[in-house]
């Protein structure tokens, strides 16, 4: 394909090799520069002009986006995971008139690791997921008048001319 023309990646291959890259997890730099070779800023304008652009790249990182949000919910929860783990194998044999020999083989055998919580994960979830209750500076809200009510005691203070003089 050529490099530069719109046309060209608009295409049904054009569009599945830029969902593709997407998918590997190329940014939008690195598919304009060293993939299509054009600007990022030009792929900026594709993207605003011709939807199917930015769906391919939208569709392309849909399912990395959740497979990494599944493993930070996994991260922060705590999961089992079955590894398969080698181990080394030694038996003996006896041969006639030659003696015992050793051998050895690798084998497998599977077992349940338990990875415990991730508390920077909880912290990163909760901070995302529920900013209304775990971001760092909570937001005072008041169903009150009293800052109104404040500020008039105040500006009312303001204006009382000085006595003291």
């Amino acid at each position: 394909m050529a490099s530069g023309k719109y046309s060209d990646w608009l295409t049904k291959d054009g569009l599945l090799r830029i969902e593709g890259w997407a998918r590997d997890g190329l940014t939008n730099e690195v598919i304009a520069r060293k993939k299509i070779g054009i600007n990022p800023d030009t792929l900026y304008r594709w993207k605003a002009t011709y939807p199917e652009i930015s769906e391919a790249l939208k569709k392309g990182r849909a399912p990395s986006d959740v497979e990494v949000e599944n493993a930070l919910r996994d991260s922060a929860v705590g999961y089992w995971k079955t590894i398969r783990e080698p181990i080394k194998v030694k038996t003996k044999r006896t041969l006639k008139d030659k003696g015992t020999i050793e051998e050895e083989h690798i084998e497998f055998i599977e077992r349940d690791v338990y990875y415990p919580p991730n508390t920077t994960a909880m912290i990163f979830w909760l901070k995302n997921r529920r900013p209304d209750k775990w971001r760092d500076r909570q937001i005072e809200t008041s169903t009150k008048d009293t800052d109104v009510e404040d500020l008039t005691a105040l500006a009312e203070l303001l204006n009382e001319p000085d006595t003291d003089n």
